[in-house]
């Protein structure tokens, strides 16, 4: 089995919150990430703007930026076109 680049897992979480997800550990489970590798990811979505973090009284809930929800468009227009050119 091949394992995931360090993007698939970033546009993995990035899909995951668009889709009403915002629980760290509920994020984590659904894109099947160990815990290491999903504060890695959430590090860097946060930190690149791609999603923002709300701290709340002892927990944390991620919401997914513009940028973050462009960066998924122009994702899905570029599969689009790959798969119109098959």
């Amino acid at each position: 089995m091949d394992r995931r680049s360090s993007l698939e897992m970033c546009f993995d979480v990035l899909e995951v919150i668009d889709k009403g997800t915002h629980k760290p550990s509920k994020i984590m489970f659904a894109t099947n990430l160990s815990y290491a590798s999903r504060c890695r990811t959430l590090e860097t979505l946060v930190n690149s703007d791609f999603i923002r973090e709300e701290k709340r009284k002892k927990s944390k809930r991620y919401y997914i930026a513009k940028k973050g929800k462009n960066a998924l468009l122009n994702r899905m227009k570029s599969l689009e076109g790959l798969l119109k050119a098959l």
